[in-house]
């Protein structure tokens, strides 16, 4: 398992690839597979860990730098000579450079398709693609693809549901949870929770270039009270931010490839409104898991439906679409038939 080089296993804060990695990788042992998990040091795994570079590197995400250092020492570590025996399959989390170098390994490769396709990673996609079996997050994120480029699987991204408490009595508020940035909404959320009238809590980041934006945006309408911004969010206050919430917003305005937050809210029970765009008509279930809506008025006109739905149906729907210990289980699928394809030995054309 070859997790980014950014950010710990599991990430103490911020980290959705990071988060999927670690949740897959502990299901994958606890089915009893012998897994090996290269990742930033720091990190903490059922598995075993080997750690590559000195430090992590949460500033220079995608860097190209550290990037190919990670990949570098993991691609040696993985050839058999260097004593950590023979490996099944290699699955990539890593970025690209992994990528356009599995043809180099003479291991089967599995690479997830985290992110959404635009021009840059359409035509990086249509070059290296062939070198994996690749594994698309959602029918929409592969519907934006390139013509050329084939997945061999749709597999929905996991959760630990067990590690998710179950509140279906909530407080009085509305969450937000992501980048503070134009595409994720966070302005549409105070527009929304306000028209509502129920007070608003947003919890992320402010990434570099985003500081002003956050102030012209943002930074007005907190009050402490009917707007609170709390910032990024960890360990137990994540946990029981989500499960106290009336409701989880997403009035995002792009093809969202997943949208971790959406499953970690319905982990705990609490319902999703969401703009009908990118995965989320493959996450909320409209009347089930909450609401599917056009615009700020009709997700604010939805808010005091939420009261309406099951938090333990909600939670069931995860449990069994992706709990970790069923995709880890589509995954054993995957990688049994990507181990059992004849390999073109490295350096090989085709």
């Amino acid at each position: 398992m070859l997790a980014p080089p950014w950010i710990t296993v599991p990430p103490t804060g911020y980290g959705g690839v990071e988060s999927v990695v670690s949740a897959l990788t502990e299901a994958l042992v606890a089915l009893g597979h012998d897994v090996t998990l290269f990742c930033a040091p720091g990190s903490v795994s059922s598995a075993r860990v080997e750690t590559l570079l000195g430090t992590v590197h949460p500033h220079e995400i995608e860097r190209a730098l550290y990037e190919s250092d990670h990949v570098a020492r993991a691609f040696a570590a993985i050839e058999p000579h260097e004593g950590l025996g023979a490996f099944d399959v290699v699955h990539d989390h890593s970025g690209f450079t992994a990528l356009a170098l599995a043809d180099r390994l003479d291991v089967p490769f599995v690479h997830t398709l985290h992110g959404p396709f635009d021009a840059g990673t359409a035509a990086f996609y249509s070059g290296h693609g062939h070198k994996a079996a690749l594994v698309a997050i959602s029918a929409a994120q592969l519907r934006s693809a390139p013509v050329d480029v084939v997945a061999d699987a749709i597999i929905r991204n996991p959760v630990d549901v067990a590690a998710w408490p179950l509140r279906e009595v909530k407080d009085d508020y509305l969450l937000w949870v992501g980048r503070i940035n134009a595409e994720k909404g966070p302005h549409r959320a105070i527009a929304v929770a306000r028209a509502a009238g129920v007070p608003l809590v947003l919890a992320g980041i402010v990434q570099a270039g985003q500081e002003a934006f956050f102030a012209a945006e943002i930074a007005p309408h907190l009050d402490g009270k009917r707007v609170r911004f709390v910032g990024e969010i960890g360990g137990a206050a994540k946990l029981a931010l989500f499960a106290g919430a009336r409701g989880l917003l997403m009035p995002i305005r792009w093809s969202e490839p997943f949208g971790m937050v959406m499953i970690e809210a319905l982990a705990s029970g609490t319902p999703v409104i969401a703009f009908d765009e990118g995965a989320a008509p493959e996450i909320v279930v409209d009347g089930v898991t909450g609401f599917l809506v056009a615009d700020e008025d009709e997700m604010a006109a939805a808010v005091p439906r939420l009261e309406s739905l099951s938090p333990r149906a909600c939670r069931t729907w995860v449990v069994e679409h992706c709990d970790a210990a069923v995709i880890a289980a589509d995954y054993v699928e995957l990688y049994t038939s990507v181990a059992a394809r004849p390999l073109v030995p490295a350096g090989a054309d085709g």
